[in-house]
């Protein structure tokens, strides 16, 4: 018979030595998850026999190998919600809440935002955690990816949302229509050759085109900058996610095109994040 208690003995055991910084909560994570209970039950009840151990050792394992927690469990919080996730969404990360943060802050009438617009817009998080915060507007989101325009559309069904959303698959403005208050995109800014360095969680389990931007880094800010000026209301926003050390780049991308009021925003950690820009009106 195995019991929770004995379960996550050996399952932290496991997990520390496969260089886990903290075994035995991710271990209790997991098998909740597996059980179908919460983590308060485990607790109170050590004793419990486990009704499918396999399952449980296969996450441990799954994890033990260095995939995320929140890509085994399909599930990752992000703002105020609890995403749904797949191999075809990026991972959010609290990085990006500095987008939402910067958005807030630029349009302080909540009331009176209409339409946000998403690029890559991924699992949602984003666009659905605006659209919490704006409740008069209306979300547009775009991504190459099926499965991750899926997710978006799950997620705002779960958060009764989708009413206020439209997501489709394309390309950047391929297939937008009218005039936003607000743009924001995470748009992949790793570069090219920097992939390979990235830490095992993110390059083996993050999706390759959510993660490329090209030798550089900025080819897909090429891309939005130029043609947001046709997509945004007078007087609208821009507000995108930049990687380290690309916020003056994406500033003066920003700067050629006629954009004003460009701000820079950190992120928890101190680190440039977010490139907001007006466009004249």
């Amino acid at each position: 018979m195995t019991t929770v208690d004995g379960f996550l003995a050996d399952a932290a055991r496991l997990l520390k030595e496969a260089g886990n910084q903290d075994p035995r909560r991710e271990a209790r994570l997991l098998l909740a998850f597996t059980e179908g209970v919460s983590g308060e039950t485990l607790v109170a009840y050590p004793e419990r026999e486990l009704s499918n151990s396999d399952r449980a050792w296969t996450a441990i394992k799954r994890r033990a190998s260095g995939e995320p927690v929140s890509r085994i469990v399909g599930r990752r919080g992000f703002w105020k919600d609890d995403f749904l996730i797949g191999p075809d969404t990026l991972d959010p990360r609290p990085d990006t809440e500095t987008v939402i943060e910067e958005a807030l802050d630029l349009l302080p009438d909540r009331a009176h935002v209409e339409r946000i617009l998403d690029l890559g817009v991924g699992s949602g998080c984003l666009l659905l955690s605006l659209l919490r915060e704006f409740p008069a507007a209306h979300g547009v989101g775009v991504d190459i990816s099926d499965g991750a325009v899926d997710a978006t559309l799950s997620n705002a069904q779960e958060f009764g949302l989708d009413d206020r959303v439209q997501a489709f698959v394309g390309n950047w403005f391929a297939g937008v229509t009218g005039r936003f208050d607000l743009i924001v995109s995470n748009p992949p800014y790793i570069k090219s050759g920097d992939i390979q360095a990235l830490d095992r969680e993110v390059r083996d389990h993050d999706p390759m085109r959510a993660l490329d931007g090209g030798a550089d880094g900025l080819e897909c800010y090429r891309a939005i900058i130029p043609a947001a000026k046709d997509a945004l209301k007078p007087g609208g926003f821009l507000a995108l996610e930049v990687g380290a050390r690309q916020a003056s780049e994406v500033s003066s991308f920003c700067v050629r095109e006629g954009f004003s009021r460009i701000r820079v925003r950190q992120d928890l950690a101190g680190i440039e994040r977010c490139i907001s820009a007006q466009w004249p009106g």
